[in-house]
């Protein structure tokens, strides 16, 4: 099976449509998001001067960054090769039906020594939601339909900045927990959010009532808070990426080192005795 021939997991033309459904003031997770590349771009401690984002969101993140090249995340990112110092790809991984393939093209993008910093949410995101959701279902109706998007765990992300060519690769993550009167409410708000299922395999018609009845109470009875209210996490994950250059660091070539291990720890080296092998 070729690439092209990969079953998409994102309905392109729902997401879009939830996107144009979002209200600019429910739109917390953007700016927990623009919050933190915020902190990690003074922490680099360098100046941009040519700088590009990629979001669902171009409102939102063109008022944050007036003087950045602001494109969508469509599967084709519209940038030209090498023409940016950094480039942010902002809370839309996780609808991508090729990461790895928007991880190549930003970094085709980038200068040389050109920074990326990509976040988005992973796998532990809405881990409360999805769990209520499927216990409900199975309840009511005898089988599972997919209704959050699956969204890849921090051990495996790293990688994904490998495969794209980037160097010094880093992934990190930390969770972000909000507190609601009941899921519904959490589910109300991932609608204003623009975060609601646009899965391809979604079902097309009306959750029936009793399906999601049942899963708030599921969500009660397990994920209620000393407030009375229930738990949601959002786990963000960020890819941090550099653009190889020959100004970086590079790692030595087996054998070529010119001081022994135990000379710099300052300790005796002991022969190896393999008289018993």
């Amino acid at each position: 099976m070729t690439d092209m021939d990969m079953p998409l997991i994102t309905d392109r033309a729902a997401l879009m449509r939830n996107r144009a459904r979002a209200l600019p003031n429910a739109l917390f997770l953007q700016e927990h998001a623009a919050d933190e590349l915020q902190e990690r771009l003074i922490e680099v401690n360098r100046t941009f001067t040519s700088v590009a984002i990629v979001t669902g969101f171009p409102d939102f993140w063109a008022a944050r960054y007036p003087d950045a090249t602001i494109v969508p995340d469509d599967d084709t990112l519209d940038l030209k090769p090498q023409a940016h110092d950094l480039i942010l790809h902002t809370m839309c991984l996780h609808w991508a039906n090729d990461p790895v393939g928007q991880l190549v093209q930003a970094r085709h993008a980038l200068k040389p020594d050109g920074l990326l910093l990509c976040t988005f949410l992973g796998g532990q995101t809405l881990h409360e939601l999805r769990k209520s959701l499927a216990e409900a279902e199975v309840a009511v109706t005898g089988g599972l339909s997919p209704r959050i998007a699956p969204m890849g765990e921090i051990r495996d992300l790293g990688g994904l900045l490998q495969r794209a060519g980037f160097a010094l690769p880093v992934a990190d993550g930390s969770p972000l927990t909000a507190s609601y009167v009941n899921a519904f409410h959490l589910m109300h708000d991932l609608r204003k959010m623009g975060e609601n299922n646009a899965l391809t395999g979604r079902i097309k018609h009306p959750t029936r009532r009793n399906v999601l009845t049942e899963a708030a109470c599921i969500y009660a009875d397990n994920f209620r808070n000393a407030e009375n209210r229930v738990d949601a996490t959002f786990e963000f994950i960020t890819l941090t990426g550099w653009a190889p250059a020959e100004s970086q660091p590079q790692p030595l070539r087996p054998g070529s080192a010119k001081t022994r291990l135990a000379d710099a720890l300052n300790t005796k080296e002991t022969p190896l005795n393999r008289s018993n092998d």
